[in-house]
């Protein structure tokens, strides 16, 4: 006699027998699982922020956290820059280096540090008017009109150092603290430490441009080996945000319902039977996140609420700046609703001025000056800059010698020993320039920042502490700032 053995249930089965499919089912019912979306957010969880990968309890959400200290910025916008703005033409003038212009370097061209030689030019004076601005007297060159105008509220800092200076792995450190692929960003690890204060956006979004993804593509917002759900969600700047946001056609709520809570037992079953997969927790909540978006990232980035004059302020509809206009307008509505860490990143590496910098960085400024100080301005009168930290840099700067192309001498090859960067807000002291290089602005000679200082210090600006703030993989604790003990450059914090 056969024995007639009842099937049993598994999502497989569920989805194959839903019409709806999974966009319809198990996304849409996530939806209706979060019909409360106007309710408060989670209490902060009381775990510590470190965690162990294999252990179960860790909590792999996006559940606002405590941090180790009272935090100065709740927020941040990094606006990347990349390609390596130079520093001695926009912000760091150096009238010695002007005064050798056309001549050979007085010193050991090997100084330089470029790894061919031969094509290193003569001196290279900067290439723009430069002059003091704002009651801080900040210089800031002729091509930085707007942002000139904003000086006060920045923090300048003319001492930053990296340890490559090839685009690739001068970008990972900038982005991640190391020189290769693979390790969480800054992004995701101020979403895995913090969480968010909107359960309905990511906590890390990434606004990138419609013409291109930038060098490194999607490596730049990673969450390595970080729970996917901290990495960086990258949104569209025009049309819908998200592709496959919207459903597919309404049906009863009542079928939402029932679909919602036989998904919760499935996905608990499934659970239930893998206690060691932290992973499994952090694949769930990036579907249930994906489908609670329905609810709010339309109208979080429909730049038709904007009043004309906001959109007039940040140049939305002017030819050179409308598109990176847009995306700083839709960075200040995400922050204005919650979300931890916006990034914007421009298209391959346009600051890479290797040929013709004077036509080069005057054409990138005309994209971007007037959007960042609107940017500013806007976060200023509205008093979300208080609490939100505005970031502008690139991963290097460039050398005081012109480079060959071809046979002409009209740019700057790569420089790791000394860049520009500047904050803005969130705790920053405003109208400050920090640091100094020498007499060419190549390297640093006071009160050098590295970039595991950089990190630290914004981590200490979001409340977390860079040796507190870990992820034990494989029995070793890993850290945005790696193994060495950076320094908090407590002197650019108000």
């Amino acid at each position: 006699m056969t024995l007639e053995r009842k099937p049993v249930s598994s999502r497989r089965d569920f989805f194959a027998r839903t019409s709806d499919g999974l966009l319809g089912a198990a996304l849409l019912q996530l939806l209706t699982s979060d019909v409360h979306a106007d309710r408060p957010p989670k209490a902060a969880s009381e775990k510590a922020i470190g965690s162990d990968s294999s252990n179960r309890t860790s909590n792999y959400d996006l559940s606002p956290k405590p941090g180790h200290h009272k935090p100065t910025a709740t927020s941040v916008i990094q606006l990347f820059m990349n390609g390596g703005p130079s520093q001695m033409d926009l912000f760091d003038p150096k009238p010695a280096l002007d005064k050798l212009d056309g001549k050979p370097y007085p010193g050991s061209i090997e100084e330089i540090g470029n790894t061919n030689v031969s094509d290193i030019g003569v001196m290279m004076g900067g290439r723009y008017p430069i002059q003091r601005h704002g009651e801080s007297g900040m210089w800031m060159a002729d091509t930085l009109p707007h942002t000139s105008k904003m000086v006060d509220e920045i923090c300048m800092i003319n001492s930053m150092w990296t340890d490559h200076p090839n685009h690739d792995n001068a970008l990972y450190k900038i982005h991640s603290g190391r020189l290769f692929m693979g390790y969480p960003t800054l992004g995701a690890w101020t979403a895995y430490g913090l969480g968010s204060e909107n359960q309905n956006l990511p906590a890390y979004v990434v606004l990138g441009d419609p013409l291109g993804l930038p060098k490194n593509g999607t490596r730049n917002w990673t969450s390595g080996f970080l729970p996917p759900v901290y990495q960086g969600t990258p949104f569209r700047p025009s049309g819908s945000p998200i592709l496959n946001l919207r459903k597919q056609y309404e049906q009863p709520s009542e079928v939402s319902l029932t679909a919602s809570e036989m998904l919760k037992q499935l996905d608990e079953k499934h659970r239930s039977r893998r206690p060691h997969q932290g992973m499994l927790d952090a694949r769930i909540e990036s579907y249930a996140l994906a489908a609670r978006m329905q609810l709010t990232a339309n109208e979080a980035l429909d730049l038709n609420l904007e009043s004309a004059e906001t959109l007039r302020l940040y140049g939305v509809g002017e030819p050179h700046t409308d598109s990176y206009a847009k995306r700083c307008l839709m960075a200040r509505r995400l922050v204005e609703r919650g979300v931890r860490f916006v990034q914007i990143f421009l298209e391959e590496q346009p600051w890479d001025s290797h040929v013709d910098l004077a036509s080069n960085h005057r054409a990138i400024c005309q994209r971007t000056d007037k959007p960042v100080a609107a940017l500013l301005q806007d976060l200023k009168r509205s008093g979300l800059l208080d609490n939100t930290l505005v970031i502008w840099g690139g991963e290097f700067g460039r050398t005081p010698t012109s480079q060959r192309s071809g046979d002409i001498y009209t740019g700057r090859d790569h420089n790791m020993q000394a860049f520009s960067t500047w904050m803005a807000g969130g705790g920053v002291k405003g109208g400050m320039s920090y640091g100094k290089t020498d007499d060419f602005g190549h390297k640093v000679i006071e009160n050098p920042v590295s970039v595991h200082d950089f990190h630290a210090t914004i981590l200490h600006m979001l409340g977390l502490h860079h040796q507190e703030l870990f992820f034990l993989r494989s029995g070793l604790e890993e850290r945005l700032t790696g193994v060495k003990i950076p320094s908090v450059v407590h002197d650019i914090l108000s």
